[in-house]
């Protein structure tokens, strides 16, 4: 019950929606239950029985003022004395028809009420998961499946919303009805009642055997969706190096064996919840035949307590309704089981707290004046260490080029920059300011970055190139273009800067992917900028236009630059040597060549390949 009272938390303001809810549903019940109640009057009108006089039963009908159908009988018999059987006919169909039409009407503002608050609680529900995830570190996502986060944002706060609302739905309803019902059915017969309410402790003792793997059955399946949505993704992404491989079969057959895997789950659970509804109405029908059997038998023996025939019909027609309100609970804890399920799942995302916060006294960085400071910077991942204190300084206006081997720890010295991570020891500083002491969003608004992986997204160019600056002019748009050598390309695309670049951008070439990420970074226009690797997957062509644009990003900035070809950072200011995450060496292209050390060396490689 705390994990779901604390889901039902994301409904707040409840009252908004509850308590216009709870009158509706109040008098729907009322009215519904009248409409049924009302067929004694009916009856009795039709079949004449009472003839104006008070009818034997085994209470006193008249003798309370909560005898609702002892007033109305009382009220039909005077006005049928008066009027004549036909008016009293026409009075009473007249009286249920306005009941049915109350009913339906306040049953109608229920739903509609109960739908808003289903709205509001999956948006509040779906907006806190997903500002959550956006919050949290790169290191997050270098752990957990997008599959499953996905499926934690789509799927199961989907289920949690349904499961909430329609839980708190029955909780207040049901209950209810089963009890104006139950009120309605003391009213007509104390004892066909009390012998009929045994079926109640029984059907729920049955039922609660039915559903009791729901719940453990349920965490299985959600987590084998987001299996199978990890496998979308990761085939749909990759589905060119599948091809290349041949690997398609063996991609169908590993995503059918997860899909075999959910749908026998989803078979179970379904064959459990279905087996609950039959279960109940047949205990239902069961109890409806033996009071049919019992009161009938008084009825026709004549006993001297038996109910009238027009009475007994109208308990019979109430009592078969007490088994739908009376299987919708049940129903209702079959499925609870399932979205607790999956609001675990949702809750353990939003508990999950991002490990790079800003501090509580944490200080806006207005611009960038003097350096970058590296002291005895040392990071790993778990127990793996990556870099090892690590010492240099990117002083403004400077170029700063990371080279060394592959897997050295350039990449990872490059994320701790924008502060992506913070260091596990030692410290960054910028003009003197730790960077533990100053906001991520100001530190990271001094820079601009240029990946190795051109990342764009399914929209126009002008809006991924405009993505830094969303009220950027179209004026502003080419002028970065221009810079970044990508205007001559888009003017040639179907609509130009209002063209579609596909998912990932997967419509334009290798190199244009990168002139526009350029052309982000351009009008971003930051005093920092970071390359890391940017021409390293281009052909040479596209190389040399990526590296041009890349040279007019630099000018007049203080440039920090990853490059897989060293030949287009041999003039950089300074070169910083990284291998095994140690800083090996550092000085300009000629004082390195000088040394003869790991720089020379690779140097010399590349000649040699090119």
């Amino acid at each position: 019950m705390k994990i779901y009272f604390r889901l039902l938390s994301f409904a707040k303001p409840i009252e908004k929606f509850a308590i216009p809810y709870v009158i509706a549903t109040l008098l729907s019940i009322l009215f519904g239950t009248l409409n049924l109640a009302l067929l004694s009057p009916l009856f009795e009108t039709l079949l004449n029985t009472n003839k104006g006089q008070k009818k034997e039963s085994l209470v006193d009908k008249a003798s309370s003022s909560f005898d609702i159908l002892g007033q109305f009988r009382q009220t039909v018999n005077q006005y049928s004395a008066t009027h004549g059987l036909e008016k009293t006919l026409g009075l009473v169909c007249i009286v249920i028809i306005a009941s049915v039409l109350l009913s339906n009407l306040f049953r109608y503002f229920s739903q509609r009420y109960m739908e808003d608050l289903r709205v509001h609680t999956l948006l509040n529900l779906r907006k806190t998961v997903f500002n959550n995830v956006m919050n949290m570190h790169v290191g997050f996502f270098n752990n957990e499946r997008k599959g499953d986060i996905i499926s934690k944002v789509a799927s199961d706060v989907q289920v949690v919303q349904f499961t909430v609302t329609n839980t708190l739905q029955v909780v207040f309803k049901e209950p209810v009805t089963l009890i104006v019902y139950i009120f309605f059915l003391f009213n007509i017969s104390v004892k066909l009642t009390l012998f009929s309410l045994l079926v109640i402790p029984v059907s729920g003792f049955i039922i609660s055997k039915i559903v009791k793997r729901l719940k453990q059955q349920a965490k299985e399946s959600h987590e084998s969706f987001a299996k199978m949505i990890g496998f979308l993704d990761e085939s749909l992404s990759g589905i060119k190096i599948i091809k290349a491989f041949n690997s398609t079969e063996r991609i169908k057959d590993k995503f059918n064996k997860e899909n075999i895997y959910y749908s026998n789950l989803t078979r179970k659970m379904t064959r459990r919840q279905q087996l609950g509804s039959p279960v109940s109405e047949f205990l239902g029908v069961l109890m409806v035949s033996a009071i049919v059997w019992y009161g009938g038998s008084l009825i026709i023996n004549k006993e001297a307590n038996a109910l009238a025939a027009a009475d007994f019909i109208a308990y019979i027609a109430i009592f078969s309704q007490v088994m739908r309100p009376a299987k919708a609970l049940t129903d209702s804890f079959s499925g609870i089981h399932s979205g607790i399920a999956a609001g675990e799942r949702v809750l353990d995302l939003i508990d999950t707290k991002p490990q790079l916060v800003n501090a509580a006294d944490a200080k806006p960085l207005s611009g960038f004046n003097s350096a970058i400071k590296f002291e005895n910077v040392s990071f790993s991942y778990g127990e793996k260490q990556i870099l090892n204190n690590i010492n240099f300084d990117v002083e403004k206006g400077k170029t700063i080029a990371l080279v060394g081997p592959s897997g050295g720890g350039k990449s990872t010295l490059m994320d701790l920059i924008p502060r992506f991570h913070d260091p596990k020891s030692g410290s960054i500083k910028i003009d003197g300011f730790d960077y533990k002491n100053l906001t991520v969003e100001s530190i990271r608004a001094q820079m601009g970055i240029v990946n190795q992986e051109s990342f764009l997204f399914n929209d126009t160019i002008f809006n991924n190139i405009a993505f830094a600056k969303p009220d950027a002019t179209a004026e502003e748009v080419i002028a970065a273009a221009k810079i970044a050598n990508a205007h001559e390309f888009i003017q040639n695309t179907e609509n130009g800067y209002q063209s579609f670049v596909g998912d990932r951008g997967n419509r334009l070439s290798g190199g244009q992917k990168q002139r526009v990420c350029i052309a982000r970074a351009v009008l971003a226009n930051p005093p920092i900028m970071l390359l890391d690797e940017a021409t390293s997957a281009l052909d040479t062509e596209s190389e040399k236009l990526v590296q041009e644009a890349l040279n007019n990003l630099m000018k007049n900035r203080t440039s920090i630059v990853i490059a897989h070809r060293l030949s287009t950072i041999q003039h950089a200011d300074q070169i910083v040597v990284i291998d095994k995450g140690n800083v090996v060496e550092t000085g300009n292209h000629s004082e390195l060549m000088s040394q003869g050390g790991l720089y020379k060396r690779l140097i010399d490689m590349q000649a040699f390949n090119d």
